[in-house]
């Protein structure tokens, strides 16, 4: 029989319990013992949905739960906490948090750890950051060992999941050393005993599988520090190790994401060690037939785990597809080595359909094209009973149905929209002047002064704001109060960036509740869910639009508002956009057309409000591509179609203003060598990136390349509640100007300001602006 499996399940609840809990705790309005208690109830949940939805019993994952990040999880557990966190006198649970959020009080000032984007999703992990001499050892607590017994309890069988140890040093950063430090030859040997050592505790408590996501292996990680000997040598040594300390347990590789190609040679590698491996057939659908030829030719047999339900995305799964791809894995290796399963872990998607009533109300065609995880769990139980024989056919009639819907239905298809894509022109997608003069055109109107400064566009969103908006929404307020409302809260963000001493300023965004919502609200072609909500890092979670057909921009979008900002200050305002390919990433995306098709549509809608921005008068323009770097595909082989495209957009929406208006951009976590030639190529006056957590090295790129329009490096993490000292931020500022020239440098935050609070900004900005200032006078 084929077996209905999970790779993970989403923490944070139905409406967002975990967030509301965590904060709580960090203000101090739960005590640690109610935070453990909440979190254990929502477990419960989870695990029980799990389990009636028909994912088979042993095949539940566990410690898929995190407070924080579940890598951050994975280096706590095994003792990979940096020194300054373990010289805090504080408690466990408050280490924890002070590794994620850093840590002020008491004179006590240490900052958080490196965040990255978890692969090409807007998930963030906390990068593992080790030391040459690191010691590995198990925590207080076994976070793995108790939730699966927590399970247990519940008459849950759970397969604790685990990051793969090979995948977990791939991802970790090692300080002072230099760049031929292996991590793999270093530190394999030291990492083995504790892993050893959880994997026997979990066999004593009675698990039988383990899950170990080695999600490396669909990366090109072969390279002159890593050949192939190295990786090899690596996976055989670890996984020789797990099964002969504990021969009990059976391992499931599990990779996601991507294609395996080339790699699988690892996992032959450790065939005989192993007992199952998971592929994801979403994203990599054409890696079906060589990974079943290989898995038949390897001397053991292993299930192979088959990712056909979309874990990344929301609509229905097409279920008689889903059922063939299953039937050609059954065919070859038999139904009892078969597991269906998600893509990937069900992290990414919204938690249930059920809860949408506005979208079932208002728009049935569409919600009857939707899943989200609960649903998803049924989609993945149906096609194990479907294979298995069991009669599903009123399932699989009505999904059919709904798939047919979706296909012919004229919600989705705008034929003057696609003809403008058609229409795009290679004259389109120039400035035409180079940056050397539009600089000098646009400081004679400007009037910068060197080393400007500037935020990236949000500013807190306090509580009075949002209770306004829920006012608002609910109709206990009128349109015309609502307004006045946003207007007074512009008006005091203006005045306040003026007494900071801000060069350029920006109107707060009070208006918006999301950076990609609030233009897919204005715009046709998009959905809204009520509950939708997914983890961003941390307690941040986002609620991406659904984009189901092709856009249209009906009216401007931000002029109104941009405009009324720009009379309340002699200083220039930017007009704030969010480009083309960030909406794209940020939303639940149509599948039914290239992405690409519909990044130019994108394109061109904010092409016309670029445009009508400037016809009103604005000399700033930012039009952030946040997600640039995250949307760039694993493989290298695919990044060149990506990023041509990718760029293009950008220019097609930036490239219609005058030489005299200033375009700006921002970027969010990149590892800048992927990609610096075509940052080259957004040809933006000014381009701010977040850049705090990382190593300064980062910026060796723009020196490396020789990048010579403005940059803004972020001067300071605003992702923490932390607030940076003066001395802190001139120092790292002194540091940048080794790596960029000074007539370039902009000086800001490294990010919005949205989830901070007043009393964290206001002495932080008033700190960047003094180092500004003291740029001036030395340089």
């Amino acid at each position: 029989m084929v077996t209905a499996t999970n790779l993970g399940f989403g923490r944070i609840g139905i409406k967002r319990q975990l967030k509301f809990l965590v904060e709580k705790y960090w203000n101090g309005k739960v005590t640690y013992d109610e935070l453990i208690e909440g979190s254990k109830n929502l477990r419960a949940a989870h695990w029980t949905a799990q389990k009636e939805a028909g994912i088979a019993d042993g095949h539940i994952p566990s410690n898929d739960f995190s407070y924080y990040d579940h890598v951050l999880d994975n280096s706590f557990m095994i003792g990979a906490i940096p020194e300054r966190y373990q010289k805090l006198d504080i408690v466990p649970v408050e280490r924890y948090f002070a590794m994620a959020r850093g840590y002020q009080r008491d004179d006590i000032d240490v900052q958080a750890m490196e965040m990255k984007k978890w692969y090409d999703t807007n998930y963030h992990f906390i990068v593992p950051e080790l030391v040459e001499n690191q010691e590995f050892k198990l925590a207080y607590k076994v976070k793995a060992v108790d939730e699966f017994l927590e399970a247990k309890e519940l008459g849950i069988k759970t397969r604790p999941v685990l990051q793969g140890p090979i995948t977990y040093l791939l991802q970790a950063k090692v300080k002072g050393v230099d760049a031929s430090f292996n991590n793999l030859t270093h530190f394999v040997p030291r990492i083995i005993p504790v892993y050893v050592e959880i994997l026997k505790r979990l066999a004593d408590a009675g698990a039988e599988w383990i899950q170990f996501d080695e999600s490396y292996l669909v990366m090109d990680i072969v390279n002159e520090k890593y050949t192939k000997e190295i990786i090899q040598n690596a996976y055989q040594t670890v996984y020789k190790a797990f099964k002969e300390a504990v021969p009990s347990l059976k391992f499931l590789i599990a990779t996601y994401f991507d294609k395996v190609d080339s790699n699988i040679e690892f996992v032959e590698a450790i065939a005989n060690e192993i007992d199952g491996l998971h592929i994801d057939l979403v994203r990599a659908p054409q890696q079906l037939q060589p990974v079943v030829e290989k898995v038949k030719s390897f001397s053991k047999k292993i299930v192979l785990s088959v990712g056909v339900i979309d874990g990344r995305n929301i609509w229905k799964t097409d279920l008689s597809k889903a059922i063939k791809t299953v039937q050609v894995a059954i065919d070859a290796l038999g139904s009892e080595n078969v597991f269906v399963a998600p893509s990937c872990s069900l992290l990414h998607v919204p938690h249930t359909l059920s809860t949408e009533e506005n979208i079932k109300n208002n728009s049935p065609e569409v919600y009857d094209w939707l899943s989200f995880a609960v649903e998803k769990l049924d989609e993945i139980s149906t096609v194990a009973k479907a294979v298995n024989g069991e009669n599903v056919s009123e399932k699989l009639e009505a999904n059919q149905k709904s798939i047919n819907n979706r296909s012919t239905s004229p919600l989705i298809h705008k034929p003057e929209v696609k003809e403008a894509v058609k229409n795009v022109t290679p004259e389109m997608l120039t400035r035409g002047t180079p940056f050397a003069e539009r600089i000098v055109a646009q400081q004679k109107i400007l009037n910068l002064p060197k080393f400007p400064t500037t935020t990236i566009g949000s500013y807190p969103q306090s509580k009075e704001v949002r209770l306004t908006r829920q006012k608002f929404r609910k109709g206990e307020i009128t349109k015309e109060e609502y307004d006045q409302f946003i207007k007074d809260e512009t008006l005091r963000c203006i005045k306040k960036q003026e007494e900071y001493g801000l060069d350029v300023i920006v109107h707060g965004e009070f208006e918006r509740t999301d950076m990609v919502e609030f233009f897919g609200e204005k715009m046709e072609g998009y959905i809204f869910s009520q509950f939708g909500w997914v983890q961003s890092y941390g307690s941040r979670c986002v609620k991406p639009p659904i984009l189901y057909g092709d856009i249209v921009r009906p009216q401007p979008m931000t002029v109104e508002m941009i405009k009324y900002a720009q009379t309340c200050t002699e200083k220039p305002v930017k007009g704030m956009l969010t480009g083309p390919v960030t909406i794209l990433q940020w939303s639940f995306v149509r599948d039914d057309q290239p992405r690409s098709t519909t990044a130019y549509q994108l394109a061109l809608a904010i092409r016309k409000e670029v445009k009508d921005l400037e016809e009103a008068g604005i000399k700033v323009i930012q039009v952030d591509e946040a997600a640039l770097r995250e949307g760039l595909p694993l493989r290298k082989a695919d990044q060149d179609n990506y990023l041509q495209w990718a760029i293009d957009t950008f220019l097609l929406a930036t490239c219609c203003v005058k030489p005299t208006t200033q375009v700006h951009t921002h970027m969010c976590y990149s590892d800048f060598n992927d990609i610096f030639t075509s940052i080259k190529r957004m040809d933006t006056d000014a381009i701010t990136i977040e850049n705090s957590r990382s190593d300064l090295k980062l910026l060796n790129a723009f020196k490396q390349y020789g990048y010579t329009n403005g940059i803004g490096p972020g001067m300071y993490d605003i992702h923490s509640p932390r607030v940076p000292s003066y001395e802190e931020i001139l120092e790292r500022a002194r540091e940048t100007l080794k790596y960029i020239d000074s007539e370039l440098l902009w000086i800001n935050p490294d990010c919005g300001l949205k989830t901070r609070g007043w009393a964290e900004v206001e002495p932080s900005l008033k700190n960047l602006v003094q180092v500004a200032v003291t740029l001036r006078k030395e340089n």
